[in-house]
């Protein structure tokens, strides 16, 4: 696969809409980068897709048009031309184009005003939202151990999470099962408690693999922030200064260590 106009495109849109993804892939060797580009940029086609408009209807039919083009990924079908269909059709396998589904499926909460249903419900949609993603990125780059990327795409999940609350708040959605100071804390300790299972397989991981890993570089600084004071969730106080974010990701991009 070149870097072609299709991949400029996907990598274009992921710097607008994902600025931290954009900044991790770049760090990765260009090969990684051509196979991770269409995959985030799928992602954030699919998750913006419920907020572009106010009509239900017309988001689950933008949900329901990247399902359409994952099947006929899926099934080895002639794939519809499109900027980023094209280029995530050279990227991924059947399973991918499952988990990917699955989490297109997941992003039907975001269409709508309820709040989750219960913890179980959350992490539900955090297992396939953001665990998803990872391990099709991960996958994408070669054989991964499934576990250790997942409980990894967990951790992510939680601290992308709670950085979003505030702007979901604004939004109208309730994004939190309960949003005590207890509950945050309770969440970001659960974050880390997956960051820490993920660390003890991390030596599992293939070299070629681990440039996929470099969303995890902010994970830890973010969720003992939220750990140690829940009330930055609310705040929106988790972010990183830039040098601290510049040398972390140059850190991780050196070691592989997340």
């Amino acid at each position: 696969m070149e870097f072609d106009a299709d991949l400029i495109a996907c990598a274009q849109l992921v710097e607008r809409g994902d600025p931290d993804r954009f900044t991790a892939v770049m760090a990765a060797p260009p090969q990684a980068r051509q196979a991770l580009f269409p995959i985030y940029a799928f992602n954030i086609e699919v998750s913006r897709a419920p907020w572009v408009t106010q009509e239900p209807m017309i988001a689950e039919m933008r949900l329901q048009w990247w399902r359409d083009a994952l099947d006929e990924i899926g099934a080895a079908k002639e794939v519809r031309r499109h900027e980023v269909v094209t280029p995530l059709a050279q990227v991924l396998d059947a399973e991918g184009a499952d988990l990917l589904d699955a989490l297109t499926g997941a992003r039907l909460w975001d269409v709508y005003r309820d709040p989750f249903e219960d913890m179980t419900h959350f992490r539900e949609y955090l297992t396939k939202t953001s665990g998803n993603l990872l391990l099709v990125a991960a996958r994408a780059l070669g054989p991964v151990p499934e576990q250790v990327v997942r409980q990894a795409g967990y951790a992510l999940g939680v601290a992308n999470w709670l950085r979003a609350v505030p702007a979901l708040e604004q939004a109208g959605r309730v994004p939190l099962v309960e949003g005590t100071h207890d509950a945050v804390r309770a969440l970001a300790h659960e974050g880390l408690e997956a960051l820490d299972a993920a660390r003890k397989g991390r030596r599992d991981i293939p070299a070629a693999v681990r440039p996929a890993l470099l969303p995890m570089w902010q994970v830890e600084p973010i969720l003992r922030r939220a750990a140690r004071t829940p009330g930055r969730v609310a705040d929106a106080a988790l972010e990183l200064s830039p040098i601290r974010r510049r040398l972390g990701l140059m850190a991780t991009a050196a070691t592989g260590r997340w």
